[in-house]
Parts: structure tokens; C-alpha cells; sequence
């Protein structure tokens, strides 16, 4: 069994996009659920981690941005940027204390405290640019451990890999141009946010550190581990990270109702144990996973046990 912790903070179930938004404080709740019926809870190491201060989101988001968005949503705004960057006042405590989590995690397995890390955190972030808030997110969570760690000193290689059904704008754009950090997505097209095409591959220094595996509606196990297997695990293996990153989104899965998609558990255990395998052979087994989307309650708690119990034993351990 391997050691790994699950971070989170209360702050994070306040944050409120309003009556009927699909990204509500439940899905936090009904993970917690999942996964204290099912045994896994006891198998993790929890930890309620500090919220991120300014200074550290500065790594990746401008101060004026950052600024801006605190001030909107505690003078009671309901969005800020994007009609779907919804908020509340308790909004910017909970953004500090999902990227807190995130940045505590990647430290602690950095340090080897832990050997891998899962942030249970909301709202998410893959889709945050440096000063634009969208797609229910409003700081890049994995953006922002990648930098921390780079600032660390103690790797040079990062690898984020998202498989969220949404392609990750955000990440991407934050990265296109830096040949230190591969990308690496698979998510439905077309579909929101319109980017991430297989084209897509960085610019300057950066071109060829950038993967998408688009992916048509309507695919399922197959077809995305098809994809995983063939495209994206080659690429981390040439790449040889120090450190994996994931942007762990369960929206691709056939129950969730903002996607086309039609995955089951069992593909995002492979998928995990895929991932496992990569950081044992060049990361010392380091991997921090950061929850993004994933919308049907049911849907998010079978993907995220199914993750977590392939972090905590490792490939070919079922």
C-alpha cells in the first residue's frame, strides 16, 4: 500500500455558484461519502491544508486579476469575467484554500512525506488564464503546483496530465511556450472551451511539450484508453518527468449530464495506474492529482474511488 494523502479544507464547500449550478458544494460531500462507505477514507492520510496566500497565486495569476476577482465577489457579485465563473463571498477564501491544498500537497510528496497526493478540492481550475476567470474556475490550481515546484529546486521536469472531458485552456495557454512542462490532454470535441485541437502542439521552445487527444462524443473506455495507451503514456515516457500533476476530472463519465462521454470507473483506474507506473520509473513515484470537474454526484464518487484506490496500490494491484 502506498502513502497518500488527501487534501482539502472546509472553505471549500462554501463556495456557491448559485441555485441549480452543476458545480455545488454535494460533489465534495458525496466523494467524502463514497469513500468512507467503501474503506478507502481510512487508507488515506487526511490533511486540512492552509489556504494559498496572494503572494504564492502570484506565481501564475497577475495581482491586479487576483485582486479584482476577491473585490467583485465580496461586494456581491455573482460572477466575475465569464457568466460561467460564478461566486459568492465565500468564493475567494475557498479559491485560496483549493490552490492552498494543491501547493501543501506538492510539497509534501516533494519532501517525501507522501509518495502520492489527491487535492478534494472546488471550484476547480484548469480552465483559469493568467488573468481571466471561466469555466467555473478562478485560479489554475496544477498551473500554479507546477511552478511551485520548479521554484523548489528539487525538479525540473513537470508533467501535467488532464483528463478531464473539458480541454484545460488555461494550463495549456500557461505553458504552450515552456519546453520544462509537458501538457498532455484527452477530452471531448468539439466541445467547451473550443480549444485543444491534436494541432495544438506549443509554440517556440515549447513546440512538441504540448499533447491533445481529442476525443468525438459518444466514445467510451476504448476509445479514451486507446488514446491514453498509445499517445499519451509514450509521450510522458520520453519525457521522463520528475513530477506528474493531473487534472482529475470525472465528467467524462457516461452518467455525467455536461458531457457526451461514456467512461466507467475501470477506465480511470487504468488510466491511474498508467500514471502510477510513469512516476515510478522517473518521478521516485511522485504524483499530486487535483479534482476538476465532474458533475453527477454518482458519476464523480465512482471515478475519484476507482483513482484514488490505483494511487494508493499502485498498477496491476487490484
Amino acid at each position: 500500500m502506498r502513502r497518500v494523502g488527501l487534501f482539502t479544507h472546509p472553505a471549500c464547500r462554501a463556495h456557491d455558484g448559485g441555485p441549480g449550478h452543476p458545480e455545488r458544494p454535494e460533489r465534495l460531500a458525496a466523494l467524502e461519502e463514497r469513500l468512507r462507505a467503501g474503506g478507502t477514507w481510512d487508507e488515506l492520510v487526511p490533511v486540512e491544508a492552509e489556504p494559498a496566500a496572494l503572494e504564492a497565486l502570484g506565481r501564475v495569476h497577475g495581482a491586479s486579476y487576483l485582486a479584482r476577482m476577491e473585490r467583485a465577489f465580496l461586494e456581491g457579485a455573482a460572477f466575475v469575467d465569464s457568466p460561467d465563473a460564478n461566486g459568492c463571498a465565500a468564493t475567494p477564501l475557498a479559491v485560496r484554500a483549493a490552490s492552498g491544498a494543491v501547493l501543501e500537497a506538492t510539497a509534501r510528496v516533494l519532501a517525501g512525506d507522501l509518495q502520492a497526493a489527491f487535492a478534494a478540492v472546488r471550484p476547480p481550475g484548469h480552465h483559469a488564464e493568467e488573468g481571466l476567470a471561466m469555466g467555473f474556475c478562478f485560479t489554475n490550481h496544477v498551473a500554479l503546483a507546477a511552478r511551485a515546484a520548479q521554484d523548489s529546486g528539487l525538479v525540473e521536469r513537470v508533467a501535467i496530465v488532464d483528463f478531464d472531458v473539458h480541454h484545460g485552456n488555461g494550463t495549456q495557454h500557461l505553458f504552450e511556450r515552456d519546453p520544462s512542462v509537458l501538457y498532455a490532454s484527452l477530452h471531448q470535441a468539439p466541445h467547451y472551451p473550443g480549444t485543444g485541437s491534436a494541432s495544438e502542439r506549443g509554440l517556440g521552445d515549447g513546440e512538441g511539450a504540448t499533447l491533445n487527444c481529442p476525443l468525438a462524443a459518444g466514445t467510451g473506455d476504448a476509445e479514451w484508453l486507446a488514446a491514453f495507451e498509445g499517445q499519451v503514456l509514450p509521450a510522458l515516457e520520453a519525457f521522463a518527468p520528475q513530477l506528474v500533476l493531473v487534472s482529475a476530472g470525472f465528467d467524462a463519465h457516461v452518467r455525467d449530464p455536461l458531457s457526451s462521454t461514456r467512461l466507467t470507473a475501470d477506465a480511470y483506474r487504468r488510466m491511474t495506474e498508467g500514471l502510477v507506473a510513469v512516476t515510478e520509473a522517473s518521478a521516485e513515484g511522485r504524483l499530486v492529482s487535483c479534482l476538476e470537474g465532474g458533475y453527477d454526484l454518482v458519476g464523480l464518487a465512482e471515478g475519484a474511488e476507482a483513482h484514488l484506490q490505483a494511487l494508493l496500490r499502485g498498477p496491476g494491484a487490484r
